[in-house]
């Protein structure tokens, strides 16, 4: 017998799958006719209503990439949706499933000078999955399903669904039961190719990337490093999958690799990549394979295999490709000279390291190195640490600088190093995280970009607690005009007096930090006020020589390097002296 079930409006549908879907929290500026508010009186849902829509569409890309969920976000028409295209954008370069829901002209006003009138569904297309728009009130119940369908199932990402001006208002009808998610297959087959390289290697590399977020809790891909004796690294995206205490993780590869792991990535002959495009901060310079080595790959999305590197590729979930790869090779031991190389390296850049810490010590300011140790011991184990990726908050991503032990998280903008990600996203990632501590690892041009919306955080008792790193402007667009020696150019991308603008709110503590002697006091106080649901923000001013190894020889994107340009000057005491 067939149950129809009656909505007063399509916003009043929309929400009864999210109840059904069981979305607990939705991000967004809905537009003028406010219909999902009405909706959603009645619901548990919680509505996190955002000052900008870039903070919104950020916030749900964050709460997706912590909680493993589908996100939410709901905006307006016309420059509404144009302030989503960023976070579009960042979410489509992640793989996160967003089901972005907008208004848009109805279909009898277009072409007619309408009020916020665009043609939205050509601007969205290329940054999403799927796009559509509900040109009829019995198209809404399955196009809102496939929606949710194409977020979440093979390679996520987001999807976009357009609700026209005139649907509204009026009934929507549902003449069957929900849809359910499809089932996955969980079992695959090891194919010859692959065995092949993989009996055929003695000194192996393991690349996990960020596809596998939310894919290894029970340890599976270390598991597949022990059998092979593999050298564990990750993309950027791919921090907080694999324990960075295992022995055989020797950090980030690529341009994050540390110089002490080049023996590893000259010398070996396998390297197998899971849950990467290979994007080029990956693959840059020394910390990558040789040229000739084999690269066997596996990935959810054909979209995501590089044809430029030799070897094989699987098409598969990462995990039971994994997992088919133990049950076919058996217990045959892993090469131990190839395993001693492997803890040579990652103990070197242990012990390089804590002999920089040490210098560091001696000297009379805080260094950004000297920030993280003191997060490291201070944070519980738990933590989660959302970065941005600027020229120094970009220290978070040099292991073992900052490490990521089982039990804690790191969220990272995509290879996009979309401006402010971070800052916003880290409101959605506390959402999703709960009582785990939540800290955003910032600079002062990324906080500033979308600080209205730390005060929504405050308004919901968001606790998320800001280590804004204050070197007045944009650091990384400055170091590279100062690579370049001309000293006399009137651009800068610093002020003089860049102060920090936090809002004024009760629930805003804020605090700032110039000394090293005071800065463990402070962040201690910031981890207890975020504990209580404020966003607690401490602020850091440092000077823009204070960069990660290796960043300064870069000149703009990749692949240059500042090759020609005369050194920036320097006092004895390392602070630059090119006027501020």
């Amino acid at each position: 017998m067939t149950v129809s079930t009656m909505y007063a409006s399509p916003w009043h549908a929309a929400v009864g799958l999210l109840v059904h879907r069981a979305v607990s929290t939705v991000f967004g500026l809905p537009g003028d006719d406010l219909g999902l508010l009405h909706a959603l009186e009645s619901t548990d849902v919680r509505m996190i209503l955002c000052r900008d829509q870039r903070g919104a569409m950020f916030m749900a890309t964050g709460y997706a990439m912590q909680s493993g969920t589908t996100g939410v976000c709901v905006v307006g028409k016309g420059p509404a949706l144009t302030n989503v295209l960023t976070g579009l954008l960042e979410a489509r370069s992640s793989g996160v499933p967003v089901v972005v829901l907008a208004g848009g002209t109805a279909a009898a006003r277009r072409d007619a000078a309408a009020f916020q009138e665009l043609d939205q569904l050509p601007l969205v297309t290329p940054l999403v999955k799927w796009a559509a728009r509900v040109d009829h009130p019995d198209r809404l119940i399955p196009l809102l399903e496939k929606a949710f369908l194409m977020a979440g199932s093979g390679a996520p990402g987001p999807v976009y669904l357009e609700i026209p001006d005139e649907l509204t208002s009026g009934e929507i009808v549902r003449n069957r039961p929900w849809a359910s998610m499809p089932e996955v297959a969980a079992e695959v087959e090891a194919t010859d190719q692959a065995l092949e390289l993989l009996r055929a290697s003695r000194r192996p590399v393991l690349l996990v990337g960020g596809g596998m977020r939310g894919r290894n809790a029970d340890g599976r891909l270390e598991a597949f490093a022990d059998r092979i004796g593999a050298a564990i690294f990750t993309t950027a995206s791919g921090r907080g999958v694999v324990d960075e205490d295992h022995p055989a993780f020797c950090g980030l590869a690529g341009l994050y690799s540390p110089a002490e792991a080049g023996p590893v990535w000259r010398n070996t002959d396998l390297l197998v990549t899971v849950g990467s495009r290979l994007e080029e901060t990956a693959t840059y310079g020394s910390g990558f394979a040789s040229p000739g080595v084999p690269v066997l790959q596996v990935n959810l999305d054909a979209a995501g295999m590089s044809t430029d590197l030799p070897g094989a590729t699987v098409l598969g979930e990462g995990a039971a490709v994994v997992a088919s790869w133990q049950r076919a090779l058996g217990s045959d031991p892993a090469n131990a000279e190839w395993r001693t190389t492997v803890a040579a390296c990652r103990t070197g850049a242990q012990t390089a390291v804590a002999n920089r810490l040490g210098e560091l010590a001696e000297s009379g300011r805080l260094h950004v190195a000297e920030i993280l140790a003191t997060l490291d011991r201070t944070a519980p184990p738990d933590r989660i640490l959302v970065q941005e990726n600027g020229l120094q908050d970009m220290w978070s991503y040099f292991f073992p600088y900052w490490t990521i032990p089982a039990g804690a998280g790191s969220i990272v903008p995509s290879e996009q190093t979309t401006l402010g990600f971070g800052t916003a996203a880290a409101g959605g990632v506390k959402l999703a995280a709960g009582a785990r501590p939540v800290v955003a690892f910032v600079g002062d041009g990324a906080f500033a970009m979308v600080a209205a919306d730390v005060a929504t955080l405050a308004e919901h008792g968001v606790g998320v607690l800001y280590i804004v790193l204050r070197n007045r402007g944009y650091g990384w667009l400055q170091s590279q005009l100062d690579q370049h020696g001309d000293a006399a150019t009137r651009f800068r991308f610093l002020s003089q007096d860049a102060a920090l603008t936090v809002p004024a709110h009760p629930a805003v503590w804020h605090t700032v930090v110039a000394e090293k002697a005071g800065f463990a006091e402070a962040l201690g106080q910031g981890l207890l006020e975020s504990s209580k649901g404020r966003v607690a923000v401490l602020e850091v001013p440092l000077t823009i020589d204070d960069v990660p190894p290796g960043i300064e020889e870069l000149d703009g994107d990749f692949p240059g390097a500042a090759v020609n340009a005369p050194p920036t000057p320097v006092t004895e005491n390392g602070a630059d002296t090119h006027e501020r």
